[in-house]
């Protein structure tokens, strides 16, 4: 029994350092400065996209899992590459290493002007049949 208190004594300091260092992905508006609650963070070689916290606009982890099976654990000095999407904005791709702590990666999204977008110096123009039809 002694024996076995020992193993996992001794097993304990090995494992927390197997778990990875936390990365925190942040998105947020680049015009507001708001949180994006509708993003999503993928690594390029992972199947899976991770939503954001619709409140903080964060999203953190320390392992991420790849098409292939294998585990990518966050180590000290890994450069991480991101893709981070919301509909209504601007794709943006960022790469980060790894330090020991205090990983937040701050990601400002653009948001798209779409074609069918007002604009407030363009004139109105109005068609036959927007107007109201005569009896």
């Amino acid at each position: 029994m002694l024996a076995a208190l020992f193993a996992l004594v001794v097993a304990t300091p090995a494992q927390a350092q197997d778990e990875g260092i936390p990365v925190t992905v942040e998105v947020l508006n680049s015009r507001s400065g708001e949180v994006v609650p509708t993003a999503v963070v993928r690594h390029p070689d992972e199947a899976e996209r991770h939503r954001v916290n619709t409140e903080t606009g964060r999203w953190t982890e320390k392992v991420l899992y790849m098409k292939d099976g294998s585990e990518l654990l966050f180590e000290k000095d890994l450069i991480l590459r991101f893709e981070v999407s919301a509909p209504g904005f601007v794709n943006e791709t960022v790469t980060y290493q790894v330090r020991k702590r205090k990983n937040v990666i701050q990601v400002y999204l653009q948001e798209m002007k779409f074609d069918g977008e007002e604009d407030a110096d363009a004139p109105t123009l109005d068609f036959i049949r927007d107007r109201p039809l005569d009896k």
